[in-house]
């Protein structure tokens, strides 16, 4: 009997958490039942990872604005690679895979949103054409995966998608991918002695965008340099902010001792140079940094938001911290970098119990069997 033919589509190859999911996933379902395949746009990571793993990779030129060339080109695709089940992530592929899928008649479409952003889009009416749209595409699709309980009370809220169609999968990690080989600890000493890593770090691994509050780690910044003279502050990532972030650390005269190091192959390595994690951002769906972090024992600090709150007990695993408020930000790492008992004692608990709820292999036999059940259902019909 063939096996099931999967493609997991994103529209980014970079470095991200929806990228980082999607490897996992693809790279980890049973072999015996699915053949599974990638495709988003060529040159990055994400071609280079699946190649490597031995994946098939199949590139897409993605675009923000609408592109009927695109959606043959992503139709033509399904038809010709016989896809059975085509699974998006996040919007753009999510818009493109789901339109190309109802032209090429593919048996089973899910779409998974690794956070609701149009949610928190500044615009108002733009917001709601996102909402409005999603309802639309939802007719199509025949599950949409929500990654926090959050996240899936506010697809609800919002009539996003019908009830018998919305799913809850959180995100999950692979704890022994964190555990400190010798090779992990040689790339460890190269890292910290080429970039001049020297202790107490506080550090992030994060997109550079808006939804991940940098700029409010900037402005915490100077404060927690104040309080800890030698601390260093550490952002590994790129994204749309990255210049203009790096212009504002200049303006405010940060670079001493503020580094954005930009989008990094070896960021498991850097996190583990850390003193103290942080995570201020505005708004999350269920991030798989602040899960890694956990797996590495990094003592936490990250903002009181959906998302979070299902992975951080405040002043059990981890402080919480209002969203958007630098002064509460810096109290709380310079908090961290004082008090080391309490840092160890927060790093131990968040490392013995958040890897522990949050699996990939629980992730990936949820998936599973969703992709099963609703393939069986396809063909049954």
């Amino acid at each position: 009997m063939r096996k099931i033919r999967v493609l997991e589509m994103i529209d980014r190859p970079s470095l991200g958490g929806g990228q980082a999911a999607l490897l996992a996933l693809a790279s980890h379902l049973d072999k015996e039942r699915f053949e599974a395949l990638i495709s988003a746009r060529d040159g990055g990571p994400l071609a280079d990872d699946a190649r490597h793993l031995g994946l098939g990779f199949l590139p897409v030129p993605f675009k923000k604005t609408f592109s009927p060339s695109m959606t043959r080109k992503i139709r033509r695709i399904l038809v010709e690679n016989e896809i059975d089940i085509l699974h998006t992530h996040g919007g753009i592929a999510g818009l493109f895979g789901r339109r190309a899928a109802g032209k090429s008649k593919t048996p089973v479409v899910i779409h998974t949103l690794h956070g609701i952003h149009y949610l928190h889009y500044r615009n108002k009416a733009l917001r709601y054409l996102h909402i409005l749209l999603e309802r639309h595409l939802s007719r199509r699709t025949d599950a949409v995966i929500f990654v926090s309980e959050a996240d899936l009370r506010a697809g609800e809220q919002h009539k996003l998608v019908p009830g018998a169609k919305r799913i809850l999968i959180k995100n999950g990690i692979d704890s022994a991918r964190f555990e400190e080989t010798e090779a992990f600890e040689k790339t460890k000493r190269e890292l910290k002695w080429k970039l001049k890593l020297d202790p107490p770090i506080v550090g992030t691994v994060a997109r550079l965008h808006r939804q991940k509050g940098i700029i409010d780690l900037m402005r915490a910044a100077g404060h927690i340099h104040r309080g800890s003279p030698g601390a260093k502050i550490v952002v590994v990532g790129g994204g749309p902010l990255e210049r203009t972030l790096r212009i504002e650390a200049q303006k405010l005269g940060l670079q001493r001792f503020f580094v954005i190091l930009g989008e990094r192959r070896e960021a498991r390595e850097l996190l583990s140079l850390f003193d103290v994690f942080v995570l201020p951002s505005l708004w999350e769906g269920l991030p798989l940094a602040l899960l890694e972090a956990a797996a590495m024992g990094k003592p936490l600090v990250a903002t009181n938001i959906d998302g979070v709150r299902e992975v951080i007990r405040d002043g059990e695993t981890g402080l919480l911290v209002p969203p958007a408020n630098p002064e509460k930000l810096a109290e709380a790492i310079l908090r961290l970098l004082r008090d080391k008992d309490l840092a160890h004692k927060l790093g131990e608990k968040a490392k013995a119990t958040i890897p522990r709820s949050f699996t990939l292999s629980k992730m990936i036999e949820e998936t599973e069997q969703l992709y099963l059940r609703l393939f069986r259902a396809a063909t049954a019909r």
